[in-house]
């Protein structure tokens, strides 16, 4: 699968398994999302920087805008991203909601 597939599969399992649905997302604070999103990608970054070594320790991050049940980073640089990037998605979808512009 290519990024968008990954994260398009990704997003589609937060929905079906999670029930991370459209109304759920709306409950969110504006940028919790976004924020949830960041800490994701700089986990897939800081495993990316580790190179092969032993992959760093990644507690959650202070900024992380949800409860320690819900911080599961992975050692897998690209299921980090895939998370990251359904966020993202999550986020933007949120935002066009909340400007009456459906999504």
């Amino acid at each position: 699968m290519t990024g968008i597939e990954r994260i398009a599969a990704e997003r589609k399992r937060q929905i079906e398994q999670e029930g991370w649905t459209a109304g759920h997302d709306d409950q969110h604070h504006p940028g919790e999302l976004a924020w949830a999103a960041y800490v994701y990608a700089m986990a897939a970054g800081l495993v990316i920087d580790a190179d092969g070594a032993d992959p760093p320790v990644l507690e959650q991050p202070l900024i992380f805008p949800f409860g320690p049940a819900w911080w599961k980073p992975s050692t897998d640089p690209v299921r980090n991203l895939e998370k990251s990037g359904a966020l993202i998605a999550a986020e933007i979808d949120r935002i066009l909601r909340a400007r009456g512009g459906g999504a």
